[in-house]
């Protein structure tokens, strides 16, 4: 019998990237990149891209809870991509949003969304309860590892602004 596992789901814009920098996570086993939270079943990228699937790109994270917490994995969504921003009047696929596999994960979720909203961050993160995660065609999985590219978070985007001299 091998390690326990959990599974966390989380959408915060491009999943290309978002997979990049999950799978990178010390504890984390394996990612895959799809499409949930909408109404329309077996959907495909073209499909997904006309915004009227009501899905989000996410990734799907795999991971091992007695190396890296579910929190740590949240905080982490919560630094990848601007939660402040809502995304949902453009189609929805590229929302911030947490889709919870458990009563805990979802408790976990809230709490560190609220704090981010006591601290005065007007955060528009969905949390909701996960549906079927529909996964995306081969050419998306592992798309920057595929292909050689690192990208950038919106971390180091932020961080090199504030650093910059003007």
């Amino acid at each position: 019998m091998g390690p326990a596992t959990a599974v966390a789901t989380f959408a915060c814009g491009c999943f290309w990237s978002k997979e990049y920098f999950f799978s990178r996570v010390p504890g984390v086993q394996s990612t895959r990149v799809g499409y949930t939270g909408g109404h329309h079943p077996h959907p495909t990228y073209q499909q997904v891209c006309t915004k009227k699937t009501g899905h989000a790109e996410a990734v799907e994270v795999t991971f091992d809870p007695d190396k890296v917490r579910y929190e740590t994995l949240v905080r982490f969504f919560f630094e990848l991509h601007d939660p402040t921003v809502d995304r949902r009047d453009k189609g929805g696929q590229y929302r911030s949003a947490i889709f919870c596999h458990t009563q805990a994960q979802q408790r976990i979720a809230t709490d560190l969304k609220a704090k981010l909203q006591e601290r005065g961050y007007a955060v528009k993160t969905e949390i909701e309860s996960a549906s079927v995660f529909w996964e995306a065609e081969d050419r998306h999985q592992q798309y920057c590892e595929n292909r050689g590219i690192q990208p950038k978070s919106f971390l180091e985007n932020r961080w090199a602004e504030q650093t910059t001299d003007r």
